[in-house]
């Protein structure tokens, strides 16, 4: 072979290493993700940061078929449940968006090896599908978020984005062996359910619904029940513009100004003093 037709064969190669990528990046950005290059020597053999020690590799596993939030985000949320077990900071756990329960089963295999379960984990979803966004909620790439359920197919009824019935996440949850009478589940639309059925306590708060109305409203109510050295994790700050847009507004209106800090491209926590 040439010199000549060896160069062409490997821009021709490069060509189409770079087509691949650039559709799997399209793919994966459909559902919110983005294709980064990882540097090898910052990860473990497994794939894995280095920074992850075990116990938050295994929560990682257990946790993947059940969310659909990064290993980054699942390491954030591990870290302030430690942190809260450690410092003995007081109160319930709450999840406005709970999906198919991945994200309370990380908080719940968390507390169980820390010693302390003794908080009630509260779950708030439809349980059923993902409500319809408001004229508000668009991505970060400029789409309504309506586009994410265009198509012939609804994505509720795929593998990838399918809801688990709530006797299923309860099971998920229970598997995990955390006391079943400390699991609270409230189904139904946040806004109907919120602040009627919600504790007076919270020491972590995740919001996942995604949309400004509901996010919105779960600030108003349950903002002000987190205690001193609680934690607010916000998951789709990044993503959807709507969600961005509630939460500001609400720190806004705060009387100390609040540090929002980077999890990953979309997710956010926060530690809150009163």
């Amino acid at each position: 072979m040439s010199a000549a037709n060896g160069s062409s064969r490997a821009g021709a190669v490069t060509a189409v290493k770079r087509q691949i990528v650039r559709a799997a990046q399209a793919g994966a950005e459909r559902f919110g993700y983005r294709l980064t290059r990882r540097d090898a020597s910052a990860v473990r053999a497994d794939g894995y940061p280095h920074d992850f020690d075990d116990a938050l590799v295994a929560t990682c596993e257990a946790v993947a078929p059940y969310t659909l939030t990064t290993p980054e985000r699942i390491a954030g949320l591990v870290h302030a449940v430690r942190h809260l077990a450690a410092h003995g900071i007081a109160g319930d756990v709450v999840e406005c968006g709970v999906w198919r329960g991945g994200s309370m089963l990380a908080v719940a295999r968390t507390l169980l090896e820390c010693g302390d379960a003794d908080r009630d984990l509260w779950l708030y979803d439809t349980f059923t599908r993902m409500p319809p966004p408001g004229e508000r909620d668009y991505d970060i790439w400029g789409r309504h978020a309506s586009a994410y359920f265009e198509g012939p197919v609804d994505p509720h009824d795929t593998d990838g984005y399918r809801y688990l019935p709530l006797e299923e996440v309860r099971a998920v949850l229970e598997g995990s062996g955390y006391p079943a009478e400390r699991l609270r589940f409230v189904p139904g639309l946040v806004e109907e359910t919120i602040p009627a059925q919600a504790p007076e306590r919270i020491a972590l708060l995740r919001l996942d619904t995604d949309w400004y109305e509901s996010t919105r409203h779960e600030l108003e109510h349950l903002f002000p029940r987190i205690v001193d050295g609680g934690i607010l994790i916000i998951d789709d700050y990044g993503q959807f513009t709507g969600a961005r847009a509630a939460v500001d507004e609400h720190l806004a209106t705060l009387d100390r100004p609040l540090f929002l800090s980077r999890l990953d491209w979309t997710g956010r926590l926060a530690v809150i003093h009163h």
